[in-house]
């Protein structure tokens, strides 16, 4: 069944993505007003969100930064689609780095290197990135797809630049073996969506609320002695991104528990009052706010 499944709507979206990208953002205008004005998906998700993080905001503003989230979304969507037939010459046109000799300078060091990021402007095309910087190698990890020949081709198109793509429950794995082997890499770790209460360890305040937080980057970092990269992700225009590289440091392991954490959701806050609606609104980020242990509060 997968098979069939897979061998009818592949090669529709394929056909897609073969479209010129002025043709897709017609598709994406299409796809937006069909969703924010008939079917509404996750509307309420976005603005529940954006009440809780900008309760200084009124309703007319909050509206505005909503509908440049669900046009944003379906740019994103075409975008995401076009990665399976992009070019290199179009990926490196569309892809800025404002100062990709900060991450070569960190990888003099010998060091593996977790950059570190969030769902921003378009995180999918920094598949990229395997072009500017050829060493050390570049890892990013991917959700398992339950359709194995969906997933076969979602993984080469997200590595036909260069990286290697792994499943997010393999990512200790493939890090353990890589530092055992003393082989140096580049790590994207995505690091702002909400952690199951049960594998929580740290509750700080996002955006002005209280929630579980992800440490992972800041264990894997001083676990495996990994210089620590903030990557920030802005649109500039429609269709073109500007990524901008932050090193926070080089030896993770001086730092006391949670710092580093702490100076990820510093970083993270600043750049979502930025731009914010090219972020990721409609995942419930805020969806475990009543359930901060006394302990924490």
């Amino acid at each position: 069944m997968h098979l069939i499944v897979f061998s009818f709507i592949y090669p529709f979206i394929w056909l897609i993505s073969k479209l010129p990208m002025r043709i897709l953002y017609i598709i994406s205008d299409g796809l937006y007003l069909l969703n924010y004005y008939v079917i509404g998906y996750r509307k309420k998700v976005v603005l529940e969100n954006l009440k809780l993080a900008f309760p200084e905001k009124n309703e007319q503003e909050l509206k505005k930064i909503s509908k440049g989230f669900f046009k944003h979304l379906t740019d994103f969507i075409v975008e995401s689609i076009k990665t399976f037939t992009i070019s290199e010459k179009e990926i490196s046109k569309r892809i800025k780095y404002k100062n990709i000799d900060v991450l070569k300078e960190v990888a003099k060091n010998g060091k593996s290197i977790s950059l570190v990021g969030i769902h921003q402007a378009n995180w999918e095309w920094l598949t990229g990135l395997p072009l500017q910087i050829k060493t050390p190698d570049f890892y990013a990890a991917y959700t398992k797809v339950q359709n194995k020949h969906f997933e076969k081709v979602i993984k080469m198109s997200r590595s036909k630049f260069g990286g290697t793509l792994y499943r997010t429950s393999d990512t200790i794995r493939n890090l353990h073996r890589n530092f055992v082997n003393k082989k140096q890499g580049i790590y994207i770790l995505l690091s702002d969506q909400s952690p199951q209460i049960k594998n929580t360890h740290y509750w700080a305040e996002f955006m002005g609320i209280k929630v579980p937080i992800h440490t992972g980057a800041e264990t894997l970092s001083k676990r495996y002695d990994m210089s620590f990269v903030y990557w920030t992700s802005r649109k500039i225009k429609r269709g073109y991104y500007e990524i901008e590289f932050e090193l926070i440091t080089e030896n993770p392991k001086k730092y006391k528990d949670y710092q580093l954490t702490d100076k990820f959701l510093e970083l993270t806050e600043r750049n979502i009052r930025n731009q914010p609606e090219v972020y990721l609104w409609s995942h419930k980020r805020f969806k475990h706010k009543d359930k901060v242990p006394k302990s924490t509060s």
